[in-house]
This record gives C-alpha cells, sequence and structure tokens, in this order.
C-alpha cells in the first residue's frame, strides 16, 4: 500500500466488511451491548471458582476510593494483619491519610530536588519534561512505602481518619501540581542553589498548607485505647507514631527486597535495577530490584502463602479483567474473535510498546497448589466490598505469568544467586522506563 489513504482504499475496506456476514452480526451485537459482554469467554467463566488451599483472609477489605493509593494500602494491608492479631479483633486499619499526608510532602520535597539537580538544562528535555509532566502523583512502590514507615511511623485509622480529598485526591493533586510546576520555574530562574534552596523552603510551606487544608494535620501523638473481640479494654496511653509502629509492625520491613519480572533483551535476569527519579524520599534506600524469571516469583509467592503470610505484589491490573466477576484469566475476553484479527504481543513486546505496565498493587491471600503448584490465586483488593467477591478477586495462574511483574518478599528467602545481586551496583533505567510506572 502506497503512502496515502486514497478512496479506493475505502472502498476495498467497505465491500471486505460488507461482504462478512461474521462481521455485521458483530456490528448488530456491539452496537447495542458494551463490548466486553460480547466478548466474555463463557468456557472461561465457568471453569474458575474462588476456592483455594491455601487461605489466610479472615477481615474485610478496605477501599482506596478514587485515589492511586493502591501501593500504601496493599502495603498496609499486609501489616494490619500482624496488628489485628495483636490487638485481639478481626478487622483493624492503619490510617491511610496519615502515609499519604507525609508521602505528599516528602514527594514534593524529591520533585524540587529533581529540578534543583536538572536546573542546567533545557527545559524540554526529556528527563526534565517528564519530571514536570508529573510533578506530585498517587502511585508507589514497595520501598517508598516501607521507607515512610521508617521515617514517620504508622497510626490507627482513627487517630488520622479519612478526608474527602484523601479518599478522592483529583481536585488537590491539581492544586499541587500547579504549586510545584510554578515552584519548578521559580527555581530554575534563580542564579545558584543556594537561592534555589531558600525558595525550595516557601515552595514546601505551601505544599505543607495544602495538604493540612486538605487531608488535616498529622498527629504527633496520640492517645491509643481499644476493646478487643472478647471485650477486654486496653489502654497503651499516649503515643507517637513512631511507637506505635515499633509495637504493632509485626513484620521486618528491612527484610523485603523487590523482585521483578522484566523479560526485554535490555534488562538481563539476575541484576539490580533502579529508575532514574523513582522515589519519595530525598536520602532514603533507593528503589531497586532484581530482574529474574516469572517462576522465581510464583515459587516465593505461593511458599510464602502457604508458610502463612500475605504477598504484596504489583500487575497490570486492567488487562483480561472483570469487574462484576472479581476475575482475571489471560483468555477471560475473546477479542479476536469479535474483531477476526490476532493479538499476539509477549510480554517483553507489550512492555517494549507501551502495551503494558504496572498500573496497581495488591495483597495475594492465597493459592491453590496443585502437586506443588500453583493453579490460581486469591487477591486482596482496595476497591471495596461492592466488587469481586466481597473485594476479594480470583486470578488464574495463567494471567500471573503475563501480567503480575512485582512481588515484595523476604531477603531469606530468596536463592543465592538474587541475594548476590542485591550487594551490586544498579543499572539504571531512565525516569520514564515502564518499570516505574507504578508510582506514576
Amino acid at each position: 500500500m502506497e503512502r496515502t489513504l486514497r478512496t479506493e482504499h475505502l472502498e476495498l475496506f467497505d465491500k471486505d466488511f460488507a461482504a462478512r456476514p461474521a462481521y455485521r452480526l458483530m456490528q448488530n451485537a456491539v452496537t447495542q451491548t458494551a463490548v466486553a459482554d460480547i466478548a466474555l469467554d463463557r468456557r472461561v467463566v465457568t471453569g474458575i471458582d474462588g476456592s483455594v488451599s491455601h487461605l489466610l483472609d479472615d477481615w474485610k477489605v478496605t477501599n482506596q476510593g478514587k485515589s492511586g493509593r493502591c501501593w500504601m494500602f496493599a502495603g498496609l494491608n499486609l501489616l494490619r494483619v500482624g496488628a489485628a492479631a495483636k490487638l485481639g479483633v478481626k478487622d483493624f486499619e492503619f490510617s491511610q491519610a496519615y502515609v499519604q499526608w507525609w508521602d505528599k510532602l516528602e514527594r514534593a520535597n524529591y520533585f524540587l530536588e529533581a529540578i534543583i539537580e536538572t536546573a542546567d538544562r533545557d527545559v524540554d528535555d526529556r528527563t526534565v519534561a517528564h519530571l514536570l509532566s508529573s510533578p506530585i502523583d498517587d502511585g508507589g512502590q514497595w520501598h517508598m512505602f516501607a521507607a515512610l514507615v521508617r521515617k514517620y511511623g504508622l497510626v490507627p485509622k482513627v487517630a488520622m481518619p479519612e478526608t474527602d480529598s484523601a479518599a478522592a485526591t483529583g481536585a488537590m493533586n491539581g492544586i499541587l501540581r500547579k504549586v510545584l510546576r510554578e515552584g519548578a520555574r521559580a527555581l530554575r530562574a534563580l542564579p545558584d542553589e543556594p537561592a534555589r534552596r531558600e525558595r525550595k523552603e516557601e515552595i514546601l510551606k505551601v505544599v505543607h498548607r495544602v495538604l493540612s487544608i486538605h487531608l488535616g494535620t498529622p498527629p504527633r501523638t496520640f492517645l491509643w485505647q481499644w476493646k478487643d473481640d472478647d471485650k477486654v479494654f486496653h489502654r497503651d496511653g499516649w503515643l507517637t507514631p513512631a511507637e506505635f509502629a515499633d509495637t504493632y509492625v509485626q513484620l521486618p520491613l528491612d527484610d523485603y527486597v523487590c523482585l521483578v519480572h522484566d523479560p526485554r533483551p535490555s534488562s538481563p535476569a539476575g541484576r539490580l535495577f533502579t529508575v532514574q527519579y523513582l522515589g519519595n524520599i530525598v536520602e532514603a534506600p533507593p528503589v531497586v530490584y532484581v530482574n529474574t524469571e516469572i517462576d522465581v516469583l510464583r515459587k516465593l509467592a505461593m511458599d510464602s502463602l502457604v508458610g502463612g503470610e500475605p504477598v504484596w505484589f504489583g500487575c497490570d491490573v486492567g488487562q483480561q479483567m472483570s469487574t462484576e466477576l472479581g476475575m482475571w484469566d489471560v483468555r477471560l475476553y475473546d477479542y479476536e474473535s469479535v474483531y477476526d484479527t490476532d493479538f499476539g504481543l509477549g510480554k517483553a513486546d507489550r512492555l517494549l510498546h507501551h502495551e503494558s505496565q504496572m498500573t496497581h498493587a495488591m495483597l495475594f491471600t492465597g493459592v491453590d497448589v496443585v502437586d506443588g503448584a500453583p493453579r490460581r490465586w486469591r487477591v486482596e483488593n482496595s476497591w471495596g466490598e461492592d466488587k469481586g467477591n466481597d473485594g476479594f478477586w480470583t486470578m488464574n495462574d495463567s494471567w500471573f505469568g503475563e501480567y503480575v511483574f512485582v512481588i515484595a518478599a523476604r531477603r531469606s528467602a530468596l536463592p543465592a544467586n538474587l541475594t548476590a545481586a542485591l550487594d551490586t551496583d544498579p543499572i539504571v533505567l531512565p525516569a520514564w522506563d515502564p518499570m516505574g510506572a507504578l508510582a506514576r
């Protein structure tokens, strides 16, 4: 075909479409019914049930609302299991708004530091343009969550409850972006680093003000008392967030590392990676991960669940997903039959061609093991009880292989070669690499 789309091409396409009864049938169906309902493969749906051989959850799910806080919800959901057990209650939540507040302030500082560092570059430099495209977002990664807990501790939800802006971040984020982009322009116009750092303090003062207006003021101390499920009253007295975290976080955060399955040819397995300008707290340990094979992620996740511990993970959530049914399967929707074409990109090509990236973090809370291998997975989502099975979802293992990208695992559980990789200098990927997408 030549470069220009001409009338004869259009006529050819029209004739081809009109000559196929199956195409006209699909047109009739899809113009009246959502295409996902047409493409849903009944054989896959009836072949999935939610039962698993190893089930950990007996608690209610949380709800991140209209926000991108999945990574911190998943992290707090992991930690609340041990906290609830120590408190003697079935259901307990740490304050998500508290972690959110400190993440926003720290991330604003992180962004401004990146602007100062790149102040000598043109504003349309690709890295500068990437930074300015989204100065502050809701997303994040495991290391960013752990860094916040280490620096600021945690509080129970009653000490800093959700606000309208905590659960629906659009308006707040819009104002913060304005503040930070104007701040970036001001910083770049100043003559030297001392002047920029002085101005940065003024910008952060405004960010602090915006966060306090939208989310409230994070407590420095709070009175903690509660009644357990046996109706016994307890009082710990006045605690700082650090003291509360030290008492009720039962997992060793510093022992957790991230493993990623990135099959792109440019990302060799067994190597340590990081992404430029990926983080939230300046001078915190960098966001790093070891790239490895998908079967390593499978086994470590399965072993953790069989051993009684949920698993934090990140994935491309919207692919082959039914919100109504609360399930994922790699063949859940037969779009090939609807459109009479092939969608054959593999995982590596989907990453390379921007068809896939990490978009959501959740928690594995169960696994169905058959002959020593996982067959399906139970997932605690943070989209509330009205989606899935009271908020819990079912993932067939076929989907795990194609769309799960990262898990947080205990360093002590890793094979020796991956443990050794953690102590090497990381390969630095550019700021816009899809392996950093969960934070965006």
